[in-house]
């Protein structure tokens, strides 16, 4: 991806608002994955040990990947409370984006996700280059597959799963996909 276009720093989607990680939110990180680590452990590998070192870790990588132009990672809330984090990665091929979510667990079920996943896509299928978003789940981590069911992406494929396997996982990735409609 061209490292000159970027997402804009702050999205919105109905009460959901997504930031830009900053440096300064090391606490902030530390606590809300923190406070849902039984929640995120089946599904995120890197919840196995969390650390305030890891938030200050991730926060530094986010601010690199951001300048790099191969990750845009951002602090979801709603109606201004934090309750999770979103992003974009360049990790798909050019001109794709893929985007990962998670929810802190007293903020599951009621739509944040899937609202943030609307506010990517659009950025996303906004940028210059970018024909195509898709989403990638655990087939056994079923709520995070109701996301792109939800926002219309179209599930393509499964594969072996790209990162160490947390304990809920099976190893099997679902595909899912969101082509930008043609213009006119």
């Amino acid at each position: 991806m061209d490292v000159l276009t970027r997402p804009a720093e702050q999205l919105s989607y109905d009460d959901v608002t997504l930031r830009r990680w900053r440096q300064g939110d090391a606490d902030l990180a530390f606590r809300l994955v923190s406070d849902s680590l039984e929640h995120l452990r089946p599904w995120m590998s890197w919840a196995a040990e969390y650390s305030p070192e890891d938030a200050r870790e991730y926060l530094l990588s986010c601010e690199r990947e951001w300048q790099d132009g191969t990750a845009f990672n951002y602090l979801i809330s709603e109606n201004g409370v934090p309750c999770g984090s979103a992003g974009l990665m360049a990790r798909i091929g050019p001109g794709g984006l893929e985007i990962g979510y998670w929810v802190a667990r007293e903020h599951t079920g009621r739509g944040i996700a899937t609202a943030a996943a609307a506010a990517l896509t659009e950025a996303a299928l906004g940028l210059p280059g970018i024909e195509r978003t898709e989403i990638v789940h655990d087939l056994s981590n079923a709520a995070s597959g109701q996301v792109p069911r939800k926002l219309g992406y179209a599930r393509v494929g499964t594969g072996a799963g790209r990162f160490p396997r947390a304990p809920g996982e099976c190893g099997t990735s679902a595909i899912w996909r969101l082509v930008r409609p043609p213009a006119g």
